[in-house]
């Protein structure tokens, strides 16, 4: 399955002609945040020099719902996706030194697409209402798996906030930056799970980021489309960890870990108490973010 970028390459190539003097994602992010270290994902995701759609003619990846939708269920009559991404545990188990197993064996990579410049995803149309455009612009069949694909994406973007969440849907690095600047400050960290290889884990060690309560972070999670689009969203009550891990084979890795305190709110059905074998508002419960996920905090 593949996106035709053939449509957007030519567009976006006399964009830049005439556009030669825009800041690059880069440029911005080293401009804004100039003490905050870029973490490998956004890293995967600069396009490369002289072409600013890495991926192009690459497989489209299909992939499972991601880890929003465990964070999305916070209304009764919710019952969320089976996920494969994620792996839920109790907030107890690494601060007691457990060396819990974590099977990180499908944790999702960002498979190739990048960033636009904003001042082309600027340019191209993200709404319902421009459904239509947007797949011809990339040559997508009405009827097909991709353009299902995308009306899905933007019509996660669109669904309105529920109590507690502030959301935004970044079609670019500039605007996530943005985004989460406009909440924290410049002063900001930006953390993200960092793998060499897809194994299973033991967790070695923790380190808790950030106080909580008012530094609740912002999760900004990459979405399916033809270009890099994150769902950018803040919870309360929920605080962040990176834990140290270590593979079957000895590779040591790090995992960005988020724990939601207060569960009292959240459908019965959710995975999770299936899982944990918990029930709603009775302990933190804790899940890793995948390789293309950003926790957004500030120092």
């Amino acid at each position: 399955m593949e996106f035709n970028f053939l449509p957007i390459f030519t567009f976006l190539s006399l964009t830049l002609v005439t556009g030669h003097a825009a800041v690059s994602p880069e440029a911005y992010w080293n401009m804004v945040l100039q003490n905050t270290p870029m973490p490998r994902t956004v890293k995967n995701l600069l396009p490369s020099e002289g072409n600013v759609v890495a991926g192009q003619g690459r497989d489209y990846p299909v992939r499972p719902p991601f880890d929003l939708c465990y964070d999305i269920s916070f209304t009764n009559g919710y019952e969320p996706p089976v996920h494969y991404g994620s792996t839920f545990f109790l907030e107890e188990d690494f601060k007691q030194g457990t060396k819990r197993k974590l099977d990180l064996s499908t944790m999702t990579q960002t498979n190739g697409v990048t960033f636009l410049p904003r001042q082309v995803a600027q340019m191209i149309p993200f709404s319902s209402n421009k459904f239509l455009e947007i797949l011809n612009r990339f040559l997508i069949k009405p009827n097909s798996v991709e353009a299902e694909i995308i009306k899905e994406t933007i019509k996660r973007c669109e669904r309105s906030s529920f109590q507690g969440e502030q959301k935004y849907c970044a079609t670019s690095l500039e605007s996530m930056i943005d985004f989460c600047t406009s909440m924290f400050g410049k002063n900001i960290q930006a953390l993200s799970t960092e793998l060499e290889k897809l194994q299973e884990y033991r967790i070695s060690g923790f380190k808790k980021i950030g106080r909580g309560g008012p530094d609740d972070p912002a999760v900004c999670h990459m979405q399916n489309y033809p270009y890099a689009v994150f769902y950018c969203h803040n919870i309360r009550s929920t605080e962040t960890y990176m834990l140290s891990l270590e593979g079957t084979d000895g590779t040591k890795a790090k995992g960005a870990v988020v724990c939601h305190k207060n569960t009292s709110a959240w459908n019965p059905k959710h995975l999770a108490f299936q899982i944990l074998k918990v029930k709603p508002g009775t302990v933190p419960i804790c899940h890793a973010l995948s390789q293309d996920s950003i926790v957004w905090l500030p120092n």
